[in-house]
């Protein structure tokens, strides 16, 4: 089904009525050709990598739905954890950290493909790209510790590898002359035909459509359906929306990560993130009367994965009766600290905190995503010529909870391996068949207040411990949204394909809850 826009063209056109959604439309019986090989939907390190290894000759599309440098990718502070120092790590040894992270429901071929490729994609990183890992004083590759790893494995550039890889990217991709890159191109519907795609895209204000033989969906993760995330303000859940209604199967969208230590500040949705590292490197976790108590929940202390600290501090909460938690790093020397975190430093100093001296609040805050678009070890999705990598995608790697610096991993390994799999499909002479995209002649908004009602459903229904009541009532009234939107009179823009991307997922995440059965 089409969201219900068409791009207006300069040749001349016949036109009709039709309806879509119930929304009188009218419609172009001519397309204007903007032809592509790749489109890729998405400007994250899955999607800039992903385009950085497809062959020269393809003629690619990126589209970005604000400016490049904002993705999720670009906040990831902690780093990339792979098997670096061979000496002193192994396959086997990353291998078991992340299937006990995941609670071993983990995809054993694509968490071996995972670990295994990933020294050559961050050698590529460096070699290829110039990205700048830290280094000790003898100009070795620092590497460093987080909770579930048993070894020191984590490349890292400061408390900023994100920015440092996505920026590094983003200058790689300026630079190849068959790349095209869209920025605050909001993709409004992906249609598909037999022999590719067609995209539609709202511009500065002007729709235009294209086609693509494959589309990539590297859209993210799903942030903005809670009410509190560390996620950018463009993870919406798009890609996932697009690919559901493409036919493409949706797994595990249920295994949410909580991170147990976002700043504690209730006043803005976009909660700041105190890294993994931070634990990695020596700071507690206290309660409401500044004493440390992971002892009562987990041998590994500070080091347990994410989803085990979530829970002990919601168990904790429950104990105390007081949602006042804390993180301590200030028993380190204050160079140290400054020179590892500068950024988290800089932020926290603003905020009125200084980590080099006293305990920061923190609370659990949705994540990451585990779930997503299925696909295989090459990125193929059940939908013939549409791939998924990164956060938007299910490779299995993660299980049931992604263990710290494996999500930058995930994007180089598999955005590669898609890139590797179009690149040895035969080049295709026949143009994609045309489509035609409707536009919505309704100027009425969508009502009010319908996104934080969603957000508010999923904090009660889907935050850290399910709550099965709130999921089977909050269910019902996703439902009801959700076919508002798709059938009413509504003006499809910006606010309308957003809002219905975040009913889709909740819609989705509230089912596999609801009906475990539904997950597999």
């Amino acid at each position: 089904m089409s969201l219900g826009l068409y791009i207006e063209q300069t040749a001349r056109t016949e036109r009709k009525e039709v309806f879509v959604f119930g929304q009188k439309t009218r419609r172009n019986k001519t397309i204007m050709e903007r032809n592509f090989d790749v489109i890729i939907i998405g400007c994250g390190v899955a999607g800039l990598y992903t385009a950085l290894n497809l062959d020269p000759k393809k003629r690619v599309l990126m589209l970005c739905k604000q400016d490049m440098i904002l993705s999720n990718s670009s906040l990831a502070q902690g780093g990339v954890a792979t098997v670096y120092d061979k000496e002193n790590d192994t396959f086997e040894s990353h291998v078991h950290d992340t299937f006990v992270a995941g609670g071993f429901r983990n995809n054993p071929e694509s968490t071996h493909l995972l670990v295994e490729h990933g020294p050559n994609e961050v050698r590529a990183l460096m070699n290829d790209f110039q990205v700048d890992f830290d280094r000790t004083a003898d100009g070795k590759i620092h590497l460093t510790l987080e909770g579930g790893h048993s070894k020191h494995r984590i490349l890292h550039h400061k408390d900023c590898t994100g920015r440092e890889i996505v920026e590094k990217l983003i200058a790689a991709v300026k630079t190849r002359g068959n790349i095209t890159v869209l920025e605050q191109a909001l993709v409004s519907d992906v249609q598909k035909v037999d022999n590719g795609f067609w995209i539609n895209v709202c511009q500065n204000g002007e729709y235009r459509s294209y086609s693509g033989r494959y589309c990539v969906m590297a859209t993210g993760g799903i942030g903005r359906v809670y009410a509190f995330t560390t996620n950018s303000k463009i993870a919406t859940g798009d890609g996932i929306a697009f690919a559901y209604r493409l036919g493409a199967k949706i797994k595990n969208l249920h295994l949410v990560q909580f991170h147990p230590t976002a700043f504690n500040n209730k006043h803005k949705r976009e909660c700041f993130l105190i890294s993994e590292a931070v634990r990695g490197e020596g700071a507690y976790l206290l309660n409401c009367k500044k004493e440390r108590f992971m002892d009562r929940y987990d041998d590994r202390l500070e080091l347990a994965p994410r989803d085990v600290v979530s829970h002990a501090i919601m168990m904790e909460e429950k104990a105390t009766g007081s949602d006042r938690f804390y993180l301590d790093i200030s028993r380190k020397d204050p160079e140290f600290i400054k020179n590892r975190f500068p950024m988290i430093y800089r932020n926290l100093l603003e905020a009125g905190y200084d980590m080099t001296k006293e305990p920061v609040p923190i609370y659990p805050c949705q994540h990451y995503l585990m779930g997503g678009i299925n696909v295989d070890t090459r990125g193929r999705t059940n939908v013939d010529r549409l791939y998924a990598c990164g956060e938007c995608s299910h490779t299995g790697v993660h299980g049931n909870n992604r263990l710290a610096s494996n999500s930058l991993l995930e994007a180089l390994v598999f955005g590669h391996q898609i890139a590797q799999d179009i690149n040895g499909l035969n080049p295709e002479s026949e143009p994609v068949k045309p489509y035609e995209f409707p536009i919505s002649t309704s100027e009425t908004p969508i009502p009010q207040g319908i996104r934080t009602e969603v957000r508010q459903i999923m904090q009660k229904a889907h935050f850290v411990i399910p709550n099965h009541e709130e999921a089977v009532k909050g269910l019902k009234r996703v439902t009801e949204l959700k076919e508002m939107l798709e059938n009413g009179n509504y003006k499809v823009n910006k606010d309308y394909v957003q809002a219905l991307s975040l009913i889709t997922v909740a819609y989705i995440i509230l089912t596999e809850v609801t009906s475990p059965e539904k997950c597999e």
